[in-house]
This record gives structure tokens, C-alpha cells and sequence, in this order.
């Protein structure tokens, strides 16, 4: 082969190798920031609590590029975790992805911190369009002991409610405020997360 021959195939291959560094970096950093379908925020952590997930350095310095990333995306409040700690999840209690056409029943008790609330976001993250002023619950509401709340696209005849209208493949995010130090420390013996039990789905799909 010719040297002309072999400078170009080596130039071809530099070429690939680069196309190939930029498509896997970018895809990682943009799926990670949100900006892939099916990637929301906060949409993996270092702490799953049947569930419901978290990562305990939002907030914080020792956050790394790819959690900052995502925060900026999707315009998050993300105080350190002395303030706050998020969680959130996207999928009922069978591991089912939540979705507008179905019913749930979301259950808790007393949480380990000093007020919480759950929010319900669309799969961009975003409060969902509509006007029912139903899109979080919280410990005001709910009370401090065992409670309960109904999860679907219109009202309940009666009892707590969040409005799943216009949210599509949504998730919840359940914030906690001030929380008992030993969360942190042992999540899993603290906290009993809320439960989502998908009730029934719009013509009759389970």
C-alpha cells in the first residue's frame, strides 16, 4: 500500500474514533441531564427505597457533573441535604411506569422530617397543564399519622387528591424537609416510604 494509502486510512480511522468518543460522551450527558425521553430527572440516585430514589449529594460539593447537569436541566431547587432531601420515582408498586389513564392509591405515615410534601411532574419534569390546583399534597394537608390520597385524572367523590390530568408518564417526587439526622445515615431503617398502588386503568386494563 502506498504511503498516500496508509495516511488516509489512518486518518480514517482517527476520524471514526472521534465520532465514535463524541456520540457515546454526549449520549451519556445528555441522557443524564434529562434530555433523552424516558430520563427525568433525579431519575437514578444512590438510594432506592422501594422505589422511590435519591441521591444524597444534590446539593452539595460533592455533587458530581452529571447530578449538576441535571439539576440546571429541569430548573430544581436542590437544597443540601442538611435542608432537603428529594426523592423520586416514576413506577407503581407492581414496577408498572405511572401513567395518566390509571388510578392509584398513594399511603404513608409520619415521616422522619420536620414537613414533606409529594409533587406530581410530567415526564419533562414540569407541573402538567391543567387548572384543577391538585398537583402536590403535604403534611398540612395530610396530616402527621397514617394518611392517604387519591392519584388519577379527576376527583375522587371524597378524600385527598392528586391531579394526574394532562401529566401523561408522570412521576413523584416526595420532598423532605429538615429530616432526622439518621436518615442520612441509615435511609432504609428510617424511612418508610408512601406506597402506589395502582387501582385500575381507563378501559378496564389492570
Amino acid at each position: 500500500m502506498s504511503e498516500t494509502g496508509r495516511k488516509s486510512r489512518r486518518g480514517l480511522a482517527y476520524g471514526l474514533a472521534l465520532v465514535i468518543g463524541a456520540v457515546a460522551g454526549g449520549g451519556s450527558a445528555l441522557a443524564l441531564s434529562g434530555l433523552f425521553p424516558g430520563f427525568g430527572a433525579m431519575s437514578d440516585g444512590t438510594v432506592n427505597l422501594d422505589g422511590w430514589k435519591a441521591d444524597f449529594s444534590t446539593g452539595s460539593e460533592a455533587a458530581d457533573a452529571y447530578t449538576r447537569a441535571r439539576i440546571a436541566r429541569h430548573g430544581l431547587l436542590a437544597l443540601a441535604r442538611t435542608e432537603a432531601v428529594y426523592f423520586t420515582r416514576n413506577t407503581d408498586d407492581q414496577g408498572e411506569r405511572l401513567r395518566e389513564g390509571c388510578r392509584y392509591r398513594l399511603s404513608g405515615g409520619k415521616m422522619p422530617a420536620q414537613w414533606w410534601s409529594v409533587t406530581l411532574y410530567d415526564a419533562e419534569s414540569r407541573l402538567p397543564m391543567n387548572t384543577d390546583g391538585a398537583l402536590s399534597l403535604d403534611a398540612s394537608r395530610a396530616g402527621e399519622e397514617a394518611w392517604s390520597a387519591t392519584i388519577a385524572p379527576q376527583a375522587p367523590d371524597e378524600g385527598l387528591w392528586l391531579s394526574s390530568q394532562g401529566g401523561g408518564q408522570f412521576d413523584l417526587t416526595l420532598r423532605l424537609y429538615v429530616t432526622e439526622a439518621r436518615l442520612i445515615k441509615d435511609p432504609v431503617a428510617t424511612l418508610t416510604p408512601p406506597r402506589v398502588e395502582r387501582q385500575d386503568c381507563a378501559g378496564g386494563a389492570a
